[in-house]
């Protein structure tokens, strides 16, 4: 008997249809089109505190920092997925890990 190697894929992530890598390549209000219509309104008129938030978060995990933040009405977008964000709830910072099927959904 020859030994065969089995080869493990990892579970792709698809969010409406679309692959969540390719969804992390778009813009904010690219993104919009794909999110139920309460979360579109939301980010269509907020996209560049959304965009802010994100580049906010980029550079805080390159410079090896907590990202930590009051902003709770702020909606997750693709690429905040994976990141870990302390969210203020009115008293202590409460760790948020964003996962994929949080996309579309608020912080708070």
């Amino acid at each position: 008997m020859a030994h065969e190697e089995v080869i493990m894929k990892s579970k792709e992530m698809f969010y409406r249809g679309i692959n969540l890598d390719e969804l992390k390549k778009l813009e904010v209000r690219e993104i919009a089109k794909y999110l139920p219509s309460r979360s579109r309104r939301s980010v269509l008129r907020n996209f560049q505190s959304i965009e802010n938030f994100v580049k906010r978060c980029e550079i805080a995990i390159a410079n090896n920092k907590r990202i930590r933040t009051h902003l709770r009405d702020i909606v997750v977008v693709p690429k905040l997925v994976g990141m870990i964000i302390n969210v203020y709830n009115g008293k202590t910072f409460n760790e948020v890990h964003i996962k994929h099927s949080m996309i579309g959904h608020r912080l708070g």
